[in-house]
């Protein structure tokens, strides 16, 4: 049976160590392929074999680590559970602060040392620490049995010794009465708590642009069905079911209008800031805003809507770890061992080298386990891959691996298609020239003997004469002579339309002068057509495919980013050269095939060079498959087919700058949050142990060490947010 692909929520996660209990607990089932998880989005994606595994097993091994694992289609249930867990942490939060707080006060009054009051203190703080501590012990206690050290572990230490050295104290069991941390355990507790929940609710807003889209589509459609309109849940609208928008309204699902135009604000499918218009034959996109009503054919429904395509393709580009991350995962492994190796080590310094008070050893070494935290080494790179990534849906700019993201970063060579890509595609007339007719009789002529032609030349005229509201001429006898023209009886003269061999078997004069003006539109990269009545040429008229009116300044961006550029197309030298002279482009290969293209980004690569290629996607699929970064133009709304490990949803070139650009930006981001985390621990795992103590008698007291280990995972997280605030180059 084939692997299947699911995305599932794990709920109970806290650090990159979690992430790794998870996915060792998964990945070991026979059965499943892997197992990648997302500690930013809470996501786990699985990929397995349904003959092998059942998702139940898997559900019951992620129990069996400490976690709980809710499957795909699930969004609504996941979310009642973290609503749930804020509603118990914020309680947590007021007493663990509320009995904390006072008891660090008491901790230095005289009266505190009278016996009556460390009972009282003890009665007071045992169930607070029961409370808040227990489900810290529990998620350690699973750890320790999976033989996982986290840092519910390695908090449970720190917590533990200090509520445990207290009791013996209150009860003068070995310690005397001084050894009283009941403050310290409960604050350490509480900042856990605090920070977990702070961390929990930034984290949640890391994934903020793909909620957005999801919320986007609407719950209920109207069909009109046998005569009548009806409201009916989304679940029930079928393909070809006629759907009615009304004024104001978002579109429920993808189609084609029937009935109707208006203006379309797609901003939050394709980033497009200008609503569009749309009428009849043209599709439209589920959840996108209609200021008119309309009459829509339903195309596509469930999972295969376009905005469903890129939720889904962006979900598990955000569950996919870069190269980076890995690194990350593995220093976070030795990290926590070599956190305990100095804890311990700091006790036995203090105690039995420099002859210090076992308080202020103890105090060491819960210190040193409570602040090294890698909370936020285990975030610095999936927060910033999820805000990354959904800033791009955003912007119409779909990232299907984060893997791009570090590629972008050492990239130097962007090679580019011509058609489709830094042109328009299409065909457009440059120059119309009479020569014993009007301008305008002469494009009438020529488009009215085009028009039963499926050319593209035949396409461009048709449409440059009903730009102009004027009419197509009644033709009779048509003709089409493959790769030369066409003919057709207007007004009881043969009209030819075609290129200059045509116009020579058919016997038609041109002068001099009209070569003359065909050779000097020919050089500057235009496809010229005769138009011809008997044996005398009537004009000629000029068609190109013009530059995207942002490729010029696009390509000079790219220069200014210091990029190697290469344009490859299979069109002729004079054309190719057009096109490069108008856009900037020095380096051109033209009269090549897709094959062709694909072995020259090889042989770049060769050389040891990271290379984008930015194509259409259909005819330059083998370059965009064989390129490190593949960077396909949209092609309409079935994104899910494209080629490339970018897909430009708005079709702009300038687009695929934004992208380079974006991915840059993530990965600064990232090294700046592996750099903030690193710096936590450097600074403060010294402090912690004691280093600076005997020069400025600085106590770095355990419940500053929670206080800062919760900062340094919001400091990340909000770091990352930042990349929400991305604008790509003005056009």
């Amino acid at each position: 049976m084939k692997p299947v692909k699911i995305n599932a929520k794990i709920n109970g996660m806290h650090c990159a160590s979690c992430v790794t209990a998870v996915e060792n607990a998964v990945t070991k089932l026979k059965g499943v392929k892997n197992a990648s998880v997302n500690l930013s989005t809470e996501d786990i994606l699985l990929t397995f074999d349904p003959s092998q595994i059942s998702i139940n097993t898997i559900s019951n091994a992620v129990k069996s680590a400490g976690y709980q694992l809710i499957e795909d289609n699930s969004e609504a249930e996941f979310n009642k559970v973290k609503i749930k867990e804020y509603q118990v942490n914020k309680i947590k939060i007021f007493v663990g602060f509320s009995i904390g707080i006072p008891l660090m006060v008491l901790m230095y009054v005289p009266f505190h040392k009278l016996m009556w009051i460390n009972y009282l203190i003890f009665a007071v703080s045992t169930p607070v620490f029961i409370f808040l501590s227990a489900p810290i012990f529990k998620n350690a206690f699973v750890a320790i049995k999976n033989r996982t050290l986290t840092m519910d572990v390695m908090y449970a230490l720190g917590i533990g010794i200090a509520y445990t050295s207290s009791v013996l104290g209150t009860f003068g069991i070995l310690l005397t009465h001084d050894f009283m941390f009941y403050e310290t355990a409960i604050m350490l507790a509480s900042f856990l708590i605090l920070g977990r929940y702070l961390e929990s609710r930034a984290r949640g807003r890391t994934s903020e642009a793909i909620k957005k889209l999801a919320a986007m589509m609407p719950q209920e459609a109207w069909i009109e069905k046998d005569g009548e309109v009806l409201k009916v849940p989304i679940g029930n609208v079928q393909k070809d079911n006629i759907v009615i928008v009304k004024p104001g309204e978002r579109i429920p699902i993808d189609g084609i209008i029937e009935e109707g135009q208006s203006y379309v604000d797609e901003s939050m499918a394709t980033g497009e800031s200008m609503p569009l218009m749309r009428t009849v034959g043209m599709e439209v996109i589920g959840g996108t805003l209609s200021k008119n009503a309309l009459k829509i054919r339903v195309t596509r429904i469930g999972e295969n809507t376009f905005l469903s395509q890129i939720i889904k393709l962006v979900e598990q580009a955000q569950t996919s770890k870069p190269p980076v991350q890995k690194f990350a995962d593995r220093v976070v492994t030795y990290l926590i061992p070599a956190v305990l190796a100095i804890a311990i080590l700091s006790f036995v310094a203090w105690y039995f080298l420099f002859n210090s008070s076992l308080i202020f050893a103890l105090t060491r070494l819960i210190a040193v386990l409570v602040v090294a935290c890698p909370c936020a080494l285990g975030l610095a790179t999936p927060t910033a891959v999820t805000v990354g990534l959904g800033r791009g849906a955003e912007l119409g700019i779909l990232i299907k691996n984060s893997e791009v993201l570090e590629l972008s970063e050492k990239a130097r060579i962007v090679i580019m298609d011509k058609t489709g890509t830094i042109t328009d595609g299409k065909l457009a007339i440059t120059d119309v020239k009479g020569v014993t007719v009007t301008d305008d009789k002469l494009l009438a002529l020529a488009a009215s003997v085009e028009q039963y032609s499926e050319h593209p030349i035949a396409e461009a005229l048709v449409n440059a004469v009903q730009k102009q509201n004027s009419k197509l001429l009644d033709i009779g006898d048509f003709k089409n002579f493959e790769g030369q023209g066409v003919s057709a009886l207007i007004e009881s003269n043969y009209i030819m339309v075609g290129n200059e061999q045509f116009m020579g078997s058919k016997q038609v004069m041109i002068s001099d002068i009209v070569r003359q003006q065909a050779v000097t539109l020919k050089n500057q990269g235009n496809t010229v057509i005769y138009i011809g009545r008997q044996d005398n040429c009537l004009g000629i008229i000029a068609l190109a495919d013009r530059p995207k009116p942002e490729s010029a300044g696009t390509i000079s961006e790219f220069k200014k980013m210091k990029y190697d550029l290469w344009m490859l197309t299979g069109d002729n030298d004079v054309s190719a050269n057009a096109i490069a002279r108008q856009v900037g482009i020095d380096n051109i290969k033209a009269n090549i095939l897709p094959g062709e293209k694909a072995r020259i980004v090889s042989q770049l690569q060769s050389d040891g060079n990271k290379v984008v290629f930015i194509g259409d996607g259909i005819n330059d699929a083998p370059a965009l498959a064989q390129a490190d970064i593949g960077i396909a133009m949209g092609q309409g709304t079935d994104i899910a087919i494209e080629t490339g490990d970018i897909v430009l949803v708005r079709n702009n070139f300038r687009d695929a700058l934004a992208a380079l650009q974006l991915g840059k930006k993530v990965m600064q981001r990232i090294k700046q949050n592996i750099f903030w985390a690193f710096a936590y621990n450097i600074a403060l795992i010294p402090l912690a142990a004691g280093l600076i103590y005997p020069i400025l008698r600085i106590d770095f007291k355990p419940e500053f060490a929670g206080l800062a280990m919760a900062l340094s995972s919001i400091t990340v997280v909000s770091l990352s947010l930042m990349l929400k605030n991305y604008t790509p180059p003005a056009k």
